[in-house]
Parts: structure tokens; C-alpha cells; sequence
């Protein structure tokens, strides 16, 4: 793991992410990107995979009406997609990758990918949240 740990870990500071924690025993990352609007975003390297988490928001009473919006804004996301929690009540963003075959390449176009999102659909992430 200590190899891919320190691969993505490049990968990251190489795109001018900040890195806010990191523990290479457990094998996760915290990292910012302010210009890209994203913040805590939580990376683990688990291998054989790289999973890449980033909470979005949190529902109070999630309504059939909300949880089809979030389904079909999914379905325009180009890497990764919406997904709740174990609780069902926090909207996460996710995306997972394959350690072995992993390049910084991946890694940036799930970045951007996010970001896109979270700038294109702002308006209703807001709405959705008051709920």
C-alpha cells in the first residue's frame, strides 16, 4: 500500500491539491482545492482500490421527489456519481479507481469532475439541502 499511498499523494500536490491530513497506515488522504471549490475531500487508498469520497450535503427528510432528482442529476456526472450514506440521509459524491493501473489522468478528471458539479449544479445542491 505505502507505494500507491505515496502515488496518489503526488498525483494530488502535482494538481495543487492541499493536503489538510494524512495517514499512510490507514491509507487516507484529506485535501482541498479552494479554486475548484472543493474542500475535505476524503481519498482511500485501500488496495486494490482508490476510493475517492467528498460530502455534499444532508438531508433532513429525503423525499422520493429529492432522491429521483439526485438519481437523474447522476446520470450527467461524467466520473463518479451521487450516493447516500448508511444512514441515507447524507449525499456523498463518489468515485473509485483501480490502484494498479492508476494515472494522473484519472485521478484529474474525477477531480474535475466534482468540480464541474459542484459549480454547474450549486443552485439545486442549495435547494435540496433545506430539505
Amino acid at each position: 500500500m505505502n507505494n500507491y499511498f505515496s502515488k496518489v499523494k503526488d498525483y494530488l500536490l502535482e494538481l495543487d491539491y492541499t493536503i489538510s491530513y494524512e495517514d499512510e497506515n490507514d491509507g487516507v488522504l484529506v485535501v482541498g482545492n479552494e479554486a475548484n471549490g472543493i474542500n475535505n475531500l476524503v481519498l482511500g487508498v485501500a488496495d486494490p482500490l482508490l476510493i475517492i469520497e467528498q460530502f455534499i450535503f444532508e438531508f433532513d427528510k429525503p423525499t422520493a421527489e429529492m432522491l429521483t432528482r439526485l438519481m437523474q442529476k447522476s446520470r450527467d456526472i461524467i466520473h463518479g456519481a451521487f450516493v447516500l450514506d448508511e444512514t441515507g440521509k447524507r449525499v456523498i459524491f463518489r468515485n473509485t479507481h483501480e490502484l494498479e493501473n492508476l494515472d494522473l489522468n484519472e485521478i484529474e478528471a474525477t477531480l474535475n469532475s466534482l468540480s464541474l458539479l459542484l459549480s454547474e449544479y450549486s443552485t439545486e445542491i442549495i435547494e435540496l439541502s433545506k430539505n
